[in-house]
Formats: structure tokens, sequence, C-alpha cells
């Protein structure tokens, strides 16, 4: 338990940073008002200085975080035939920490259905659009739509690990059976421990396969600097100075969380150079009319800025479970105090995914699964290591959407 002193310390940290956003978003949406406003009077202009100011606005009114989930905004998509059509999104189950979203386009409704557990760690999963997109082309796909949970009041009670198994589990149920389960970064420990749980009650419901996509199965392996860190602090240090109160005037006032202000920050700061050149990038490009290269920068950063608390139970539980005790290679993983089994795995087709350049999963931590589900067949797993790409590129761009997804999609149609 927290003591009242650090409450204390922990609330303030949270409030002060409130209240800067609170004045920086208003300073924010003034320069995005100007921008739009000096647009209209831009397009007819073709003088540099007016597009320095207008580039000078666009930075300041995007520099800064937010805490609202961006829409998805899966309208349509190209089919393998050059076609498109359109994209329904439907709410289909929700809990107080969760919305289970359904996608399907149009003619698509007998398609394979596709479990997508988005990550909860910092990040919304409309991080996750790009990898809906292709997913789309063949199978009806069912995403986790995490809420913030500075917005969820503290009547829900916490959200810890197990509650997150414990949906991935019900999300799969309510699916039925023959669906695929489709993991990626963090959640690819919940979803193994899900699919061994649902494996030893022998439910029908079980998926037909697993796709684990660079997450941190055994974070032994090869440690990244964000492992490393993990492990170079007791989990009370942790819990001190990583966990804030979530301050008044919110849904959640009073819930204890891990500020995604906090976590957004840690990861810019260890590319700090790679995000003072994206925004000196975005500001040369659209000084010199490059409207794409400078969008794409915008959109990138509109998302990434996007930030989301996590639960402080949750948080403090994935620290000491899988980056200290390494509670699941080590066989001493428990969900809600059973004994997890991976070998009970006997039904799901498994493939683990890696990047070869990734910094945050290091190459062989998600093939770990491999050896832990020793029940299944040779021929019911696989492994692939896409070449030449980091941790975002294994789930999005163009190497998932013409390397990755087929090798996904041909494991998906081979465990039907």
């Amino acid at each position: 338990m927290l003591t009242t002193a650090t409450r204390g310390s922990s609330r303030l940290m949270y409030d002060a940073y409130h209240a800067y956003a609170q004045l920086s978003e208003q300073i924010r949406r003034a320069a995005a008002s100007n921008e739009r406003i000096m647009s209209v009077w831009g397009a007819m202009q073709t003088a540099y200085p007016l597009r320095c100011i207008l580039a000078y606005h666009e930075l300041i009114g995007l520099a800064g975080f937010t805490h609202r989930r961006p829409d998805y905004d899966v309208k349509d998509v190209v089919t393998d035939k050059g076609e498109t059509v359109p994209v329904s999104e439907t709410p289909v189950l929700t809990t107080p920490f969760c919305t289970l979203l359904r996608f399907t386009r149009q003619g698509g409704e007998g398609d394979p259905r596709v479990l997508l557990v988005a990550p909860m760690s910092g990040h919304f999963a409309t991080l996750l659009r790009g990898t809906i997109r292709t997913l789309l082309r063949d199978h009806e796909v069912y995403v986790t739509d995490w809420r913030n949970p500075r917005d969820v009041p503290l009547e829900h009670g916490i959200f810890a690990l197990d509650d997150f198994t414990q949906h991935v589990i019900d999300f799969l149920k309510f699916m039925g059976p023959e669906s695929h389960l489709v993991a990626v970064c963090q959640p690819a420990v919940p979803a193994l421990v899900a699919t061994a749980v649902m494996a030893l009650e022998n439910d029908p419901d079980q998926p037909a396969s697993l796709t684990l996509m660079a997450g941190p199965i055994d974070a032994r392996v090869s440690p990244t600097k964000v492992n490393e860190f993990a492990t170079s602090k007791p989990i009370d240090w942790f819990r001190r100075n990583m966990i804030a109160t979530t301050p008044r005037g919110l849904p959640g006032a009073g819930r204890q969380v891990y500020p995604g202000f906090l976590q957004l920050s840690a990861f810019m700061s260890m590319n700090a150079e790679r995000h003072q050149k994206a925004f000196a990038d975005l500001f040369k490009h659209r000084v010199e009319g490059d409207s794409d290269k400078a969008d794409q920068i915008r959109s990138f950063y509109e998302e990434y800025f996007a930030v989301m608390d996590l639960d402080a139970e949750f948080y403090l539980q994935t620290i000491e479970t899988v980056f200290q005790k390494f509670a699941l290679p080590e066989g001493k993983l428990q969900f809600k105090g059973r004994p997890v089994i991976p070998r009970a795995i006997k039904k799901t087709f498994l493939l683990t995914v890696e990047g070869e350049r990734d910094d945050i999963c290091a190459i062989g931590q998600t093939l770990a699964a491999q050896d832990l589900c020793s029940g299944l067949r040779p021929y019911m797993k696989s492994h692939h290591m896409q070449a030449g790409v980091g941790h975002y590129g294994v789930f999005n761009g163009k190497r998932w959407d013409h390397q990755v997804y087929p090798v996904v999609r041909s494991h998906i149609r081979n465990s039907i």
C-alpha cells in the first residue's frame, strides 16, 4: 500500500501536470486556430515568410499530449482485387475498462473472426489502425478498445493483470468457437495465458490459432534498455516514483495510475534526436510545400501524442511478474491462484513474429513461446523474423503489409 506521504506527492505530480496540460492546451488550440485562419489566406499566397508562420503555428498546435482516443478512421478497405469496399465499426460488448469493437468489410461477414488484442502500454488501440486495415482484407476483426483508466470511476475497482487476461477469455467466448487470437506487444503474455487457461479447461471456445507479435514472453533474452530499466530498481521504487493519483475533476479521480505522460516522455527521451529531427523535418517540408511528407509526420504525432494511463496494479504487476520475476518462462505464473501451464495447449496453432531491429522487445523474447508450448505438435508451430523492421514495423507499415501479413494470413488459414 502507498503511504500517506507518497499518496500526497503522487497527487501533486499529476495535479501539476494536469494544470500545465490545461493551460498549454489553450495555447495549442489558439495556435491551431490561427493556422486554420491563415491557411485560408495562405492558399492564395506564396510568400516564404507566411509559410514559415503557418508552419510555426502548426508545430505549436501539435506539440503536446492529449488524453482522448483518436478516431479509428477505418471507413473502407481496398481488397486484393483492388476494389474499395465500406467498413462498419460496431461496439458489441462493453465493460468498464474496455469496449470490444467489431470491424466488418462489406461482403466479409463470413470471414474468419480475429480478436486483435491491443497493448495497454500508454497509447490507445487506435495505434493499430494500420493493422486493422490490413487484417480486414480477409477477416472480421474484433479489437480491444481499452478505456483510459483516468476516465473509469473508482467504483469499478482496480484493473490488474488477471483482469486483462479475463477480458481476453471473455471476448473469445463471446466470439465463439474457431476464432483466432492476435496479440501485439505487451498483450502477448496475457494472450498466451488466456489460451493456456482455456486449453486446460478444454474450453470449446479456445482459439483455433494464436499469433504473438513482438511480445515479452521471456524478457531474460537479449535484454533491451526497457528490460534493463525494469530490473534496475526494486518494485517498491516503481510504486513510490511511477504511480500517481488521478486529479479531481476527472471521472476517475482518486484512481492510482501510471500516467501515460510519464511513459511517453521516457520513450521519447530514448530517441530524443529522432523526434527533434522529425519536428524539424515537418517544418522544412511544410515551408517547402511538400505537403505529403509533412502530413505523414503530423499524422504520426497526432496518434503518438494521444496517451492513456495504466491502472497502477496492472502496471506494477506487469513490471514485477513479466520483467523482474520472469514468472511465465520460469513456470511460476498463476492466473487467479491457479498455475498457468502453456504445455496444456494442444489444439491452437502458434505463430510468433519478431522484428530484426526491435529495440523494445528483442529477438528471441517472443520466440520463447515456442518452447513453452511443448504440447503442440511441430507442424502446429511456426516463427517469422522480419528483416529490416523495428518494433512498430512488425505490425504496421509496408513490410507488415506485404511481408508479415501474408505469413499471418496463411497461419490463420492453415488452422481452420
